[in-house]
């Protein structure tokens, strides 16, 4: 960071149909992990900060939940809690997976944006897989849609067009005082981020065996004299006959997931992990106003 050039910082909200790419292109932009990535839609739910640098720009992204229709408290918590992650922001990025355009949300969030007064960016994402022509084309379609100030090309897993993306933003953000330390890329707590990483490998390991409505709990979470951490975590089911899905044969899979997490963990934190799991079914989790506040959500009636 120059010392003559004064500080800027502002906010990027990043916001997509489910499964657009959006926790891998902030993953991108921050240069390591801070948000879960999974094949299965709506893996983010909280409003995970990526905090990004660019020379003396400092980036406050907000990686919202994928908007769908909501029809359960919980779906309701997690629009709501997109949406307020693009008020007032710098800039808005609505990023698209032009493989799967996913139109029955893509339309709604268009006509959404249509009339926000905040500078608007579309992020075509997958050109790495995807055909030039179809993407020129769609580009032009939604542009029209919703005035977008431009259209940025990038491939969110390779990193194509990511640099460029990032250098734009930060020539866009207002001067200002750093909100974060210059070594902090997240707001997530240590705690918070623990259940993040085994919720996504109960995600990755279980794929469409666990339906969406699982979450993890943090027990505790403490340091040992030797400098590790000890970590112990509840995964909560809403049905009894989820158990031996996530326990796996003697348990197997429940293991695999821990071992998973606790070494992703300490690669993380950089010190070593004891990481407990235990599964717990409750058929009313997801009407609970403490569980959704212990995974970072606001309560919606």
């Amino acid at each position: 960071m120059s010392q003559n050039a004064p500080q800027k910082c502002g906010l990027v909200a990043v916001i997509g149909a489910p499964n657009a790419g959006k926790s891998t292109l902030v993953n991108q932009l921050v240069g390591q992990k801070v948000a879960i990535t999974s094949a299965k839609a709506q893996t983010t739910r909280a409003r995970m900060l990526g905090i990004a640098l660019h020379d003396e720009v400092q980036m406050i992204l907000v990686d919202t939940p994928g908007i769908f229709a909501p029809k359960r408290r919980l779906d309701r918590a997690m629009v709501s809690a997109a949406w307020e992650g693009a008020v007032e922001a710098d800039a808005v990025l609505l990023i698209v997976d032009p493989v799967k355009q996913r139109r029955h949300e893509l339309i709604p969030l268009l006509e959404n944006l249509k009339g926000r007064p905040e500078r608007k960016y579309l992020v075509l994402n997958k050109v790495d897989v995807s055909k030039k022509e179809p993407l020129l084309a769609l580009a032009q379609e939604l542009t029209e849609m919703a005035d977008f100030a431009e259209v940025f090309f990038i491939s969110a897993l390779t990193g194509d067009g990511v640099p460029e993306l990032k250098a734009h933003l930060a020539a866009l953000m207002p001067e200002g005082v750093w909100h974060y330390p210059e070594d902090q890329v997240s707001d997530a707590s240590e705690r918070l981020l623990a259940t993040e990483v085994t919720r996504e490998q109960l995600y990755r390991q279980l794929h469409e065996e666990l339906p969406y409505d699982s979450a993890v709990r943090p027990e505790s979470y403490q340091t040992r004299p030797d400098g590790s951490v000890e970590i112990h975590q509840q995964i909560v089911i809403a049905r009894d006959s989820q158990k031996g899905i996530v326990l796996g044969k003697g348990g197997s899979k429940l293991k695999a997931i821990g071992e998973a997490a606790r070494a992703e963990l300490a690669e993380i934190l950089g010190v070593k992990v004891h990481l407990f799991l235990h599964v717990k079914v409750d058929e009313k989790w997801s009407e609970s106003r403490e569980i959704f506040e212990e995974i970072g959500l606001d309560w919606v009636k």
